[in-house]
């Protein structure tokens, strides 16, 4: 009789009340909520970075075009595209073409204006260029 009754007692204090489950759930909210905030602005910087490295790779497909011409600028983007790997100008991270602008007979510049496609801003906004 005593083993049932302790048989009994075992199964009724085992597992959690629901007040525990409340508490574990919370708390695993609160961590996935804490890395998902560092998660988006690695992604924002990551975004960023790719714009810095295909506006390099741009900017020395455009030298290589130039050897090749001359010394000539290119008038648009899509003259460096045989000189790009792969053989394609490509469009910035979020989906926009690239700006380029001659300045001068040797100067020029090539610009990403950031996420919101416009110039100026800052944070993930912020215009990116080889200058």
């Amino acid at each position: 009789m005593e083993k049932k009754q302790a048989e009994h007692r075992r199964a009724r204090t085992a597992g959690f009340t629901l007040v525990e489950l409340m508490v574990v759930v919370a708390i695993i909210a609160i961590l996935a909520t804490t890395a998902g905030v560092y998660l988006f602005g690695a992604l924002d910087d990551a975004d960023q970075t790719k714009a810095k490295a295909e506006i390099q790779a741009m900017k020395s497909a455009v030298t290589a075009y130039m050897l090749k011409n001359n010394r000539k600028l290119p008038n648009t983007l899509d003259e460096i595209a045989p000189f790009m790997d792969p053989p394609k100008v490509p469009q910035d991270p979020w989906g926009n073409a690239y700006v380029y602008t001659k300045e001068g007979t040797r100067s020029f510049k090539i610009v990403s204006y950031g996420a919101d496609g416009a110039p100026g801003g800052d944070g993930v906004n912020a215009d990116v260029s080889n200058e």
